[in-house]
């Protein structure tokens, strides 16, 4: 039995949207941090700026030393007009780095990205947590449960979809029932 996406809501775009779509607050801070990134640059990542507000590609830089030395990885950032209160999503692009964390679609299970998000954050500190936990990975392997997930997130569902908990480092993916007094895809658990 499939899930009933359909009755999953759209959030209505807000009435103060710029000539891109984006809030005037949203598009303030993006082009904000897009100044800082440019003015100084970190030597972990490269972001080529666009015409395109609410989607950014940044190209993360393996640290030397670690099992991701000398790989490149994309991970994409897109923006809603609730930026920065809300999370951006983030995504890895392909190829998606083989991690514990990281699912084959280029999924996170990062509770920064979710119910730890704060508008404190920004893409930078974001493109630095994620170098963190790409550097501190001891094994590349996908997360248990990831084809159950991956499956379950058909047609390109967002990862803010899906229901995480966060507890510890270690993943376990526990699927919730797809009816429709369900509003998320699944839940990915981390356990002690």
């Amino acid at each position: 039995m499939e899930a009933d996406f359909s009755l999953f809501k759209r959030k209505q775009p807000s009435k103060s949207s710029t000539s891109k779509g984006l809030s005037k607050v949203a598009a303030l801070r993006i082009q904000s941090e897009a100044h800082e990134w440019l003015m100084n640059p970190p030597s972990e990542f490269e972001y080529t700026p666009t015409d395109d507000l609410r989607r950014w590609i940044v190209q993360i830089f393996g640290a030397p030393g670690t099992l991701y030395a000398d790989e490149m990885f994309n991970v994409q950032f897109d923006f809603t007009d609730d930026y920065p209160m809300e999370a951006p999503e983030v995504i890895f692009l392909s190829p998606v780095p083989l991690h514990p964390h990281i699912y084959s679609n280029g999924h996170i299970c990062l509770d920064i990205l979710y119910d730890k998000w704060s508008p404190a954050l920004s893409v930078s500190s974001v493109s630095f947590s994620l170098l963190s936990m790409l550097s501190s990975c001891t094994k590349k392997e996908r997360p248990p449960g990831n084809d159950l997930y991956v499956r379950r997130c058909f047609g390109g569902r967002s990862p803010k979809e899906a229901n995480w908990h966060f507890h510890d480092d270690k993943v376990l993916l526990a699927v919730k029932p797809c009816d429709q007094s369900s509003s998320h895809l699944l839940t990915c658990v981390y356990v002690g």
